[in-house]
């Protein structure tokens, strides 16, 4: 093979292991991240956001027993289950099998897909957590008040008395317009990470909601935020240098 024939099947080669990586590998591989904000710190969560689950189930389950294996004190999910209303049912017992309490905020596919949030209080209930659509809670034992916003907003959620304040919020953006409240850590979603990140430049593109808020942790004026990329996929099963990701979260 003369060098410029190499040349050529590279050219040819590179792109299409790259395609294929991103479309039949990457939005499987899913990933575990830390991230500890208190060295000596005794409680440990998972976040998880942007499931959008289309049916399969080899994957989900494999999300449930990584979650499991982690052994959280809780659990946190911050929006899009599913797209559409024929997956909810499924996609729900998936959560009902999480054996840590699951604590849940709406995104915008829980408004646009026509599920009953009546089965998604039924559901995270039934983990020992809570759905929070514009709701608080204090969980007692790690001094914590939880609060999850819905499309209403926080206007409606007076703050309860803690040590320690966690909000989840689905769109990113949103931990630069809660007025004077302030949180210890705010978890979001919906960027996906952008799905696609070229190395250098980062995502190629991300939603409206999101800002400069696409992926990982920032400081922010309503507090800490950590976004997460999802587990799941949005419009193009695709997936390039953003693989889907666990956080596991020390506070």
């Amino acid at each position: 093979m003369t060098r410029r024939e190499f040349l050529k099947l590279s050219a040819l080669t590179v792109p299409t292991v790259l395609g294929l990586d991103a479309r039949f590998v990457e939005p499987t591989s899913l990933r575990v991240a830390q991230l500890k904000l208190n060295a000596k710190g005794n409680c440990r969560l998972v976040h998880f956001s942007d499931f959008h689950f289309k049916g399969d189930e080899q994957y989900a389950g494999e999300v449930v027993r990584t979650i499991n294996k982690l052994a959280p004190d809780f659990v946190c999910f911050t929006g899009d289950l599913v797209e559409q209303r024929r997956f909810a049912t499924a996609a729900l017992g998936f959560i009902r099998q999480i054996d840590a309490p699951v604590y849940g905020c709406p995104g915008n596919h829980e408004y646009s897909s026509g599920v009953s949030f009546r089965d998604y209080e039924k559901a995270f209930g039934a983990t020992g957590g809570a759905w929070l659509a514009d709701r608080n809670i204090v969980m007692e034992r790690h001094e914590l008040e939880l609060v999850g916003m819905g499309i209403v907003g926080l206007g409606i959620v007076p703050p309860l008395p803690a040590t320690r304040r966690l909000l989840l919020i689905h769109y990113p953006l949103m931990a630069d317009r809660l007025g004077e409240r302030h949180f210890d850590l705010i978890l979001a979603g919906h960027s996906h990470g952008g799905q696609v990140r070229l190395p250098l430049w980062g995502s190629i593109i991300v939603p409206r909601g999101v800002g400069r808020y696409d992926l990982g942790y920032y400081e922010t004026a309503g507090g800490p935020l950590y976004v997460n990329p999802g587990i799941g996929t949005y419009r193009l099963p695709f997936r390039f240098n953003c693989p889907p990701e666990l956080t596991l979260i020390t506070i």
